[in-house]
């Protein structure tokens, strides 16, 4: 049979229209009958349920013209016998036996073996085979490794299953956008779940960008977009786009629910964006009262965290009054309507204890802990609660319990927390060994990154390098500030370099070594760091107090730029103590004592409520 198809191939090509006789070889036609008579036999054996030995017989089949056309197959054999017909049943019956027996890792093979060399396929059937394998690459569960002889891209072959389904799909997305097959949302679907896993985020929103016109509406297209660029931490560009589905061009249109719930999630994690949230937040009200009813408790959540933030960064006491209202007001809808958003609930606590209702704020981050088994979160905004309420031992038994629970990140948050209610207790000591813990933990999760080469897995953990970047360079400042409060100004000086090497533009750097600097006496370079640490972050508020403070120290004319720092300070922070207080020194060298005493009033209380770090 191989000789034969080898002769008549080769004899055909020579001579497309002859019909010579050669002896001792079979004619196509013959070879076409037993080739159907073993493809009969294969699915026959698949019928009676012995599927692996109806693949050795599809095998045959396989390895007869493989064997006889090393190539590939030429073109036109197909006219005048069934041979290239068969051949292209059997390549298609071989890998659904393999998957019918079980063996996933010999399907992909016989996947692969139907794409290696140009059979003529038709290029549906050929985008079926490449779409069957990238289904089973991603999803099968197997990792089969590309053979020597298939990775002929060298080092940029595929190295894994998922990256061999990605290559399959582009392709079939080539393929689609020029025309050569009909658009195949499945297509679509299994790419953006390979890149999604892969994190592959803006890759994927260049595919959707290519999509055809027609295919999606605009609405659709700009929230599939929006999804793409906010995975890939592009939460700007993906309000714009949400912008543009929500926006006049689309008045005359359905609204399309989604984009609105959706940028009214991305505001609520912006306060730059609060104001913006509540327009968002109160248009997925309005439409879920009319046909989601299940997402009014989301609407209502958005706009009570929308609302508290617009509070935070209102000028105006009333306005931030009436912020603060609303804020309880929707997060109390949410957290009844939505019993079971646990997202509600523990943002009515944040909002809760921010607005120093300690108690509230107290039975909602308890509601959410029962509900919750070990949630970090719900451990460090409890922990918070109770060092407000100036009970600070019971806080660091309840960040010890939370640690014995915890790993990777939240575990170093909570010990810096610990450091955090040490210091709160006077305990420098204890602190500082706790500080030494955290950065031992962190310096070896560092060596541990650098040993591993994984390109992928670096990029996926990048945002978590990230945080313990600024979680070490927190750590250096807060042992610089101990160093500071303890006369030990050398170390205090080591701590605030070894923080600056991790960031140099940090206000919070140029602070503390102003701090230092003023430990020393020397108020006019003490004065230059505040102010490059103010100008490096305007808002700064420990900067704008410090400031405030060392004017003090020159004198009573410059009280009255003392008061302006002060009072921009509240307007930042209204439950700032420290701004009360030094408020009150400022009306006390002023002569007015009345309103000294009513500011000094002020700090008192808001310090007996404070917590040791702010409520986030």
């Amino acid at each position: 049979m191989i000789k034969a198809i080898a002769e008549r191939t080769k004899q055909r090509k020579l001579r497309p229209k002859a019909d010579m006789v050669v002896p001792n070889v079979m004619s196509l036609h013959s070879v076409s009958l037993l080739l159907e008579a073993i493809l009969l036999k294969s699915r026959s054996l698949e019928e009676l349920g012995q599927c692996i030995e109806a693949a050795k017989e599809c095998r045959i089949i396989l390895d007869t013209v493989e064997s006889a056309l090393p190539n590939g197959m030429p073109e036109g054999i197909g006219e005048g016998c069934k041979l290239q017909e068969m051949f292209h049943k059997a390549l298609e019956l071989f890998p659904s036996l393999w998957i019918k027996a079980g063996f996933l890792d010999e399907a992909v093979t016989a996947y692969r073996r139907a794409l290696v060399k140009p059979w003529n396929l038709e290029p549906r059937k050929l985008a079926a085979v490449e779409k069957d394998l990238a289904m089973i690459l991603l999803y099968g569960g197997v990792e089969v490794s590309l053979p020597s002889q298939l990775q002929v891209w060298g080092k940029t072959a595929p190295k894994s299953s998922a990256e061999e389904a990605i290559l399959l799909l582009l392709i079939l997305m080539s393929k689609v956008a020029i025309r050569e097959i009909d658009w195949d949302a499945e297509i679509m679907d299994h790419l953006t779940f390979a890149l999604s896993v892969t994190g592959m985020f803006e890759l994927l929103a260049d595919h959707v960008e290519q999509i055809l016109p027609g295919i999606y509406g605009r609405a659709e297209r700009w929230y599939f977009l929006a999804l793409c660029y906010s995975a890939a931490g592009h939460d700007g560009v993906a309000l714009n786009l949400l912008r543009k589905a929500c926006g006049s061009s689309e008045a005359n249109h359905r609204p399309h629910f989604p984009s609105f719930l959706f940028g009214a999630k991305l505001c609520s994690l912006d306060p730059h964006h609060a104001h913006e949230g509540i327009k968002f937040s109160r248009e997925v009200i309005v439409i879920a009262k009319q046909q989601n009813e299940h997402f009014l408790s989301q609407g209502h959540k958005f706009l009570g965290i929308c609302y508290g933030a617009a509070a935070r960064i209102s000028v105006l006491d009333s306005e931030r009054s009436i912020f603060q209202r609303e804020s309880l007001d929707s997060l109390n809808c949410a957290a009844v309507n939505g019993s079971d958003d646990l997202e509600a609930i523990v943002s009515l606590g944040l909002e809760n204890a921010i607005q120093r209702n300690l108690d509230a704020a107290y039975n909602n981050i308890m509601m959410y802990s029962d509900m919750t088994v070990g949630s970090s979160r719900g451990w460090q905004l409890l922990a918070l609660i109770i060092s407000a309420q100036q009970r600070f031992k019971d806080a660091e038994t309840i960040v010890d319990f939370a640690l014995d629970d915890s790993g990777g990140m939240d575990q170093l948050e909570l010990l810096r927390l610990k450091a955090v209610l040490q210091i709160s207790q006077q305990q420098p000591k204890e602190a500082i060994e706790t500080y030494r813990i955290l950065l031992a933990l962190i310096q070896a999760k560092k060596e541990l990154l650098l040993q591993d080469k994984n390109i992928d897995q670096e990029q996926a953990f990048r945002h978590e390098a990230l945080t313990e970047r600024k979680l070490e360079m927190e750590a250096w400042q807060d042992l610089a500030t101990i160093y500071t409060d303890i006369g030990s100004l050398l170390d205090a000086k080591t701590c605030v370099d070894k923080a600056r090497l991790i960031e140099y533009f940090s206000p919070r750097c140029w602070h503390i070594t102003g701090m230092l600097l003023e430990a020393q006496s020397l108020y006019k370079e003490a004065f230059v760091s505040f102010s490059v640490s103010l100008s490096i972050e305007p808002d700064y508020i420990p900067g704008i107090i410090s400031t405030a403070e060392l004017l003090m120290k020159l004198g009573m004319q410059s009280l009255p730029i003392v008061r302006s720092f002060l009072m921009n300070a509240l307007r930042l922070e209204p439950t700032n103590h420290d701004a009360w207080f030094n408020l009150g020194l400022v009306s006390k060298m002023e002569g007015s004592l009345q309103q000294a005493a009513e500011f000094f009033q002020a700090a008192y209380e808001l310090k007996l409520s404070a917590p040791v770090q702010k409520f986030k």
